[in-house]
């Protein structure tokens, strides 16, 4: 916990943002050492510039950082770092991650194997029974439901997936400590109950319209795809769909009346290529094509085995099941970390593995 205090001062500090925080922790070992770098040092990470550097050096809301930790324990949060094995891999494997994800709750590898719900705050009879029935379905077959908790087809996914028995994660555009809206309260204490309630930022961040778009891309970021059950042709679903295409995602659309403002948006999702979801069997195909890609390359690179020492072997056996930090793969395997790291860089090398910010591996993608 001690070391939460650097990574939430880091993200405190003026114009670090996700892409830039990874910057730093592509070239320092920690955010404490960020901060205990010397001004040409940080001047000379992608992006930083002599202003930035200066904003980091001239840190001085120490306090609050404290505080901010302090409260975490209070209220029984977690802090999610970047760094560690349990970070969301869908989410880590974005662009731009979140530094850190406050948490209430758990998050648990079969997580992983998530779609988003989304949609408008005004259902009608048709969107309510739509979204029930395909989050039933989906929570049944053991997919773990993810939504932002607003009023509507939001709550409506979370609260099917808790009676069916299901994981479900909630993304607040919120402080993890302001339950918006209000009413959701015991829908927030159910998720966090069976599930997770999430959120980026600080304690005390009120529900303010900038930050809405941040949250939809970690709702899309969570997710193998994006299911838009209804929307109108202003939705702010649309721009979690956006946001999914751009991390790659699939992005699903429920059709509807021609002649509701409510099907504009996912009547138009459609015509722009967005795959048309008239049952659950229509998400799921998707979902295992993706699981054949994902398997197949890795079954790909599986046939350069041969030509790899016993080592080499060994560690990119543990890295074909998840990203691993180099502590874990020592651990995993019991190669001692300096050689683990030669044999990663020779991996790395041969284009069989990638190298993460807080030297965390992964078998490289290529697809």
């Amino acid at each position: 916990m001690e070391e939460w205090k650097y990574w939430i001062a880091l993200k405190m500090v003026q114009g670090v943002g996700e892409v830039l925080f990874r910057n730093l922790l592509a070239k320092f070992p920690s955010p404490k050492s960020v901060f205990e770098a010397k001004l040409s040092e940080l001047e000379r990470v992608e992006g930083i510039g002599e202003k930035i550097a200066k904003e980091i050096k001239g840190f001085k809301d120490w306090n609050k950082a404290d505080e901010e930790v302090r409260k975490i324990k209070k209220f029984g949060f977690k802090l999610l770092l970047l760094k560690d094995s349990n970070y969301p891999r869908n989410l880590f494997n974005t662009y731009n991650p979140p530094p850190f994800l406050y948490i209430k709750g758990d998050i648990l590898p079969q997580d992983n194997t998530a779609v988003a719900i989304v949609g408008t705050r005004i259902p009608d009879r048709y969107g309510r029974f739509v979204t029930e029935r395909l989050a039933e379905e989906l929570a049944v077959r053991g997919v773990n439901i993810v939504s932002g908790m607003a009023r509507g087809i939001d709550s409506i996914a979370h609260i099917t997936a808790l009676k069916s028995r299901g994981r479900t994660i909630a993304v607040l555009g919120s402080g993890l400590d302001v339950i918006y809206p209000s009413e959701n309260k015991k829908l927030y204490d159910d998720i966090s109950n069976q599930g997770a309630v999430i959120s980026e930022f600080l304690l005390g961040t009120l529900p303010e319209s900038g930050n809405f778009p941040k949250r939809n891309r970690v709702i899309s970021g969570l997710s193998l795809g994006v299911i838009i059950v209804q929307a109108s042709d202003k939705s702010g679903s649309l721009i979690t769909a956006s946001l999914a295409l751009e991390q790659n995602r699939e992005v699903f659309a429920v059709p509807g009346n021609i002649g509701s403002k409510l099907s504009k948006g996912t009547n138009r999702l459609i015509k722009e290529g967005a795959k048309l979801v008239e049952s659950v069997d229509d998400v799921l195909s998707e979902i295992e094509e993706l699981r054949r890609l994902k398997e197949k390359e890795i079954n790909d690179r599986s046939a350069f085995l041969p030509e790899l020492s016993h080592e080499e072997r060994l560690i990119y056996t543990e890295l074909k099941n998840e990203t691993l930090h180099i502590d874990e793969i020592t651990k995993l395997t019991g190669i001692a970390s300096s050689k683990a790291l030669t044999i990663l860089l020779s991996l790395e090398l041969s284009g069989l593995v990638t190298q993460l910010p807080g030297k965390m591996f992964q078998i490289k993608k290529t697809i």
